[in-house]
């Protein structure tokens, strides 16, 4: 008989920004799954579990792995850091299902994600409209990341930048905002947030034009307001609209 498969949101990895369903499920999984930084962060409560654990670029095989335990009848929790669905494990998971015409029962449990982590240290960036762009260039062509960042940048939405940089791309951020500055403002407010609700967590509030004076990483969540988004004391708002 089979086990059941969750893929699991942890957030941003403290517990205090877990939902209590996440926890629950955590502490009922028979097998954890997932990449090692995700859990070293759950180190606590993974006693008496099988652990299943590798490195960057391994999710195909971590699927493979979950999905296996499943089959056999276990109960398995795939975790994600942030929100499952968003640029993590979810997708793949389920494509694998399908594709492979697995019968196996699957649950999402959805947590909190970098964006939204960021965003309330910041105050209230993303009150209005907004994106989520990934700089990332590992499963979509760089080109695309382009146009896609054109044009969010020209509907003038609230851009929230996805692994903003790294070792073998240090340049695509600067192009990024290279590129938005042709539509919005050198004025325009950014909130840059390093390592967004866990130790260490730092934040910034900037404008598009001095943003890249900043320490931006792999851990960084960047958000570039919209023309109406403004900076009081230290938070960073864009307004919804209300008339008072």
């Amino acid at each position: 008989m089979s086990g059941k498969l969750y893929v699991v949101g942890i957030g941003p990895g403290n517990y205090e920004e877990m939902t209590l369903h996440v926890l629950e499920v955590i502490k009922k999984a028979d097998v954890i799954v997932g990449y090692k930084t995700y859990i070293d962060l759950l180190k606590d409560s993974m006693k008496n579990k099988e652990i299943i654990v590798n490195g960057m670029r391994g999710e195909v095989e971590r699927c493979n792995k979950g999905i296996e335990k499943a089959l056999e009848g276990k109960i398995v929790a795939i975790i994600s850091s942030g929100d499952p669905g968003v640029y993590a494990m979810a997708g793949l998971t389920l494509e694998m299902i399908s594709k492979k015409e697995i019968e196996i029962e699957v649950e999402i449990i959805p947590g909190i994600t970098s964006a939204n982590a960021a965003a309330a240290s910041l105050g209230a960036p993303i009150m209005h409209d907004h994106v989520y762009i990934s700089l990332s260039d590992l499963m979509i062509d760089y080109e695309l990341i382009k146009k896609r960042i054109k044009l969010a940048a020209e509907g003038d939405f609230v851009i929230c930048l996805f692994n903003p940089k790294s070792k073998g791309r240090p340049d695509y951020i600067s192009d990024a905002r290279d590129i938005i500055l042709k539509y919005k403002s050198k004025e325009t407010v950014v909130g840059i947030v390093n390592k967004a609700k866990r130790e260490g967590e730092k934040v910034i509030i900037t404008t598009l034009e001095k943003m890249l004076n900043y320490n931006i990483d792999m851990t960084t969540m960047v958000i570039i307001g919209n023309s109406n988004s403004y900076k009081y004391n230290d938070l960073m708002i864009t307004p919804r609209g209300y008339k008072f």
